[in-house]
């Protein structure tokens, strides 16, 4: 099932609304995290932000000097996502046809959104050395807002174990609770598809992004 959703809270007595997709929150502060990890351009250049919204990352990606494809089911939020070496794609990212079969990526983005199934996909787009970088909610998550339902949260361990099924290399992963932009129980993972060498990877902890 998807994360990006939203709930109604039925009244005492009264069965809760199921969770449906909702439109992107329209946003250009990207993530701390994939600021880190996204790096620069080293193999084909290509980055694909998978459930883009507005394009914060995109823009961002464009900036370091990646070519962008921007994919998301609404095609409003995609009408942000203009400019050079920016391509916007509107598909259905859950039921639809997976049009990337054939496409290589140096770098494949996802945030705040989960769909399970398609998360192995997702992994296979990556070129050898190419980096899968995720940042989404997770249980316990229920306790600020939404999403709330637990089929929308990943499980303890979750994006590592998934990461590591894929056959990537998780190179960094944290799981816990965040503060900004607004309070929330997150899981972060960047992972890399083998072969690349692991001298190029800055420890968090020296303070570097990935160059």
């Amino acid at each position: 099932m998807s994360r990006r959703s939203s709930e109604a809270e039925g009244q005492a007595g009264t069965p809760p609304t199921p969770e449906l997709p909702a439109p992107h929150v329209a946003t250009m502060q990207h993530s701390a995290w994939v600021e880190r990890w996204i790096g620069q351009p080293r193999g084909n250049g290509r980055l694909l932000d998978f459930a883009s919204g507005s394009g914060r990352h995109a823009h961002l990606a464009v900036a370091r000097g990646f070519r962008v494809l921007a994919v998301d089911r609404d095609e409003h939020s995609l009408g942000m996502v203009q400019g050079r070496e920016m391509q916007a794609r509107a598909e259905d990212l859950e039921s639809g046809r997976w049009s990337f079969a054939a496409e290589r990526f140096e770098v494949v983005v996802m945030t705040n959104f989960l769909f399970r199934a398609r998360m192995d996909l997702l992994a296979r787009l990556l070129e050898p050395g190419g980096r899968l970088i995720v940042e989404t909610f997770a249980e316990g998550n229920e306790r600020y807002g939404r999403p709330s339902n637990p089929a929308f949260l990943l499980q303890v361990d979750e994006l590592f174990m998934t990461a590591r099924r894929s056959g990537l290399q998780v190179i960094a992963f944290e799981q816990g609770f965040t503060p900004t932009p607004k309070p929330a129980q997150i899981q972060r993972v960047a992972a890399i598809k083998p072969p690349h060498d692991p001298r190029s990877l800055p420890l968090a902890g020296d303070g570097h992004a990935l160059s």
